[in-house]
């Protein structure tokens, strides 16, 4: 006997969080995430999502055995900014099995419909400022931070109960010597043309980390404001964000494009925190995850470029290609293994181009799915 039940209770929510685990347990790429990190984004009160959103989780069971999970979201601000009523599925988990994953959907297309919304779209964990897209190419390995991961067998249930493709996201790699040198050499070029439009590309400065951090956040709520789905974080959102990666950053991979004072570009790669994470069972930090988390740091020999935009009136002028080509050099200077630039709209041409340019290699794609109510 199968049955769903609305997850309201502390020891519920952890069992949603602790589930991946189980149904993960023989497949060697799998990286659990951090118990504490997915609590806090889970909960209402720690995560400032739920300040202008709402979300209800749900566990499948099979008898007393917890057999898939999934969350339905309802983003306030994306329907305001976009005027539409369109709901949304995340951390979306389940064993091969049809009725299970019908039952999951069927949860949340009854959650969403209460509220009057006409479509589903996901998997997007809270919003496409978290990790979203499901894994549809690229099975070879472990994700890399911050990016999801998933059993091939997803695609086909989900297409079974008649969601279809609504866009893919690229990720691309660079490994140790398949980069252009060629292509860097000739970002010194670009950016004395830049140079001569009074525009420089830096470092983030640490010292001054929370005026470059404000500057930051103007660019990333406009640079991305025509892509597919994305919201605009709020002021609390992009501090929450900040605070974490700020524990992690490297100011060799913040690189930031600046025009008399104003920051009109940026790029951020982070340390894939993935490689420390993947040894820590169950994703506790206690008693041993701690330790393995800081003296494991040093040792990563792989980042993802995270981020990267430009505002408009500032594209097509080479700003892109310097800014990842600058992440890039750091890359080579650290003698690190790879490198990868994720995601990407596969339509996104502006972006798409000089990452292949540099010699990235497009080796993953992960889908938003969607399907009428």
């Amino acid at each position: 006997m199968k049955n769903i039940i609305r997850v309201s209770t502390k020891k519920e929510l952890a069992a949603f969080i602790d589930f991946p685990h189980e149904l993960y347990a023989n497949d060697t790429n799998y990286v659990p995430e951090l118990f504490i990190a997915q609590r806090d984004l889970l909960s209402p009160g720690k995560h400032p999502f739920h300040e202008h959103s709402e979300i209800q989780l749900f566990l499948a069971y099979e008898e007393d055995k917890i057999v898939g999970r999934i969350a339905a979201i309802n983003n306030t601000n994306h329907n305001k900014l976009y005027n539409t009523k369109e709901g949304f599925f995340g951390f979306f988990d389940a064993v091969n099995d049809h009725e299970v994953v019908s039952l999951l959907m069927d949860a949340v297309k009854d959650w969403l419909s209460t509220k009057g919304f006409n479509k589903i779209l996901g998997p997007v964990n809270l919003s496409t400022n978290e990790t979203c897209g499901l894994l549809i190419e690229g099975f070879d390995g472990p994700p890399v931070a911050m990016m999801p991961y998933n059993a091939a067998y997803y695609l086909q249930r989900l297409e079974q109960l008649g969601f279809v493709k609504n866009v893919d996201l690229r990720a691309y790699r660079y490994t140790t010597g398949n980069y252009s040198e060629r292509s860097v050499k000739l970002l010194d070029k670009i950016e004395e043309r830049l140079q001569r439009n009074d525009i420089v590309i830096r470092k983030i400065n640490m010292k001054n980390f929370n005026a470059d951090k404000e500057a930051i956040r103007e660019v990333y709520n406009k640079a991305w404001d025509k892509n597919l789905g994305f919201v605009p974080m709020t002021d609390k959102e992009f501090d929450y964000t900040a605070k974490d990666l700020k524990l992690i950053l490297d100011p060799d991979f913040c690189i930031l494009a600046e025009q008399k004072g104003k920051i009109v570009g940026f790029a951020l790669a982070i340390p894939d925190i993935n490689q420390i994470q993947i040894k820590i069972k169950r994703g506790r930090l206690f008693p041993t995850g701690l330790i393995k988390l800081l003296t494991g740091k040093k040792k990563i020999d792989g980042i993802r470029i995270l981020l990267l935009g430009v505002i408009d009136g500032y594209r097509k002028m080479g700003i892109e290609a310097c800014l990842y080509g600058n992440i890039i050099k750091s890359f080579s200077a650290k003698k690190m293994k790879y490198a990868e630039a994720s995601w990407t709209l596969e339509h996104n041409d502006m972006i798409n181009r000089p990452i292949e340019d540099i010699g990235g290699v497009l080796y993953r794609k992960y889908r938003i799915l969607e399907k009428a109510i």
